[in-house]
């Protein structure tokens, strides 16, 4: 009886130790991820760190990575993934290998990234601004002229972002060098400095993408409004998607339907092949991890007021987490389970 006993309490501590490990699939891996350089993307990649260290794996701290850099990286194994990938729109910035070696695993939020500009409202309607081209009117340019140079002054975004590269196109394409100037100084500090014009009574004018605090500060349709561009003419990276390229029923647009300049992009994980082949548990919890827009707008609006520190981002993170434990117990039994 006491052998029988004996038995007994041996398979149940072995059981009990098996469950251990389960819970804890990735013990003894590290990670290297990847991370934007657009602090807008730092809670995605928090959050899903936090779950991957859930599984056991120790995360080394993100690389703040231009997008080129990343896609090469991961591609070669530098970097294991990031939650930060949008496409179509960073197509054209993967390697020709990309394909071979890295892939888009899941969608952090689909169709979640518009794109385009912004002008504010009073000066939308006191000069009948529709789209891009108007900025071609002397009146227009003048009046959102801040430098002296006689162009009007857009708040655009920094070298090496892949909405740069569309941007110039656009000035190109519709003849807008001589019109209109595009500010690429640090985002974040033009953005700033936007707010401050606009909290003083003076014009903006602005690109901007969702998810991102700028559409909370300045609500479109109450502060801003999204105008158009002249008329769809794609960048070679667009063609083929130029469906994608049109929205109806946006807030704050000054026409029904929208023609923005930019695919609404879907935000994906990127990974490593080989990352996602040795190991499944991260894999299938990269794969499930999506988010609501308005969740990261949230957060993203928190980080401008002033929450920006790693430990509010962590902050951030746990009060997501206690607010949604049914999707985010969910996210991890399915990562285990791929793990046995």
């Amino acid at each position: 009886m006491r052998r029988f006993l004996f038995a007994v309490l041996c398979i149940a501590v072995m059981a009990s130790s098996a469950m251990a490990m389960d819970m804890k699939p990735g013990k003894g891996v590290t990670l290297k991820p990847g991370r934007a350089t657009w602090n807008t993307g730092f809670f995605q990649e928090a959050l899903a760190r936090r779950g991957l260290e859930e599984l056991g794996y120790t995360v080394d701290k993100p690389k703040d990575l231009q997008n080129p850099i990343f896609y090469k990286s991961v591609a070669l194994g530098d970097v294991d993934y990031w939650v930060n990938g949008w496409f179509p729109m960073h197509d054209s910035q993967t390697p020709k290998d990309f394909d071979e070696k890295a892939e888009k695993v899941g969608y952090v939020v689909k169709a979640g990234g518009l794109q385009g500009y912004l002008v504010s409202k009073k000066e939308v309607e006191k000069f009948g601004i529709k789209s891009l081209d108007d900025f071609k009117r002397p009146e227009v340019k003048k009046a959102f002229d801040s430098n002296g140079d006689g162009k009007a002054d857009l708040t655009a975004c920094p070298p090496g972002w892949g909405c740069e590269k569309t941007i110039k196109h656009h000035l190109d394409a519709y003849d807008l060098r001589d019109h209109i100037n595009p500010v690429k100084a640090s985002y974040e500090a033009g953005m700033a400095a936007a707010l401050g014009e606009y909290k003083a009574g003076k014009p903006v004018f602005f690109y901007t993408w969702t998810p991102n605090w700028t559409v909370f500060k300045f609500q479109p349709g109450k502060d801003v409004m999204w105008i158009n561009v002249p008329k769809i003419i794609p960048t070679e990276d667009q063609k083929g998607s130029e469906d994608r390229m049109v929205a109806t029923g946006v807030t704050g647009a000054v026409t029904e339907t929208l023609s923005p300049g930019f695919v609404v992009a879907d935000i994906m994980v990127v990974a490593n092949k080989k990352f996602l082949a040795d190991n499944p548990a991260a894999a299938t919890f990269l794969k499930n991890f999506k988010l609501e827009l308005v969740d990261i707008a949230a957060q993203n609006t928190r980080m401008n007021e002033g929450e920006k520190s790693q430990k509010d981002i962590a902050k951030h993170v746990d009060e997501w987490i206690a607010a949604n434990q049914d999707t985010w117990q969910g996210w991890l039994e399915a990562a285990r389970k791929a793990a046995k």
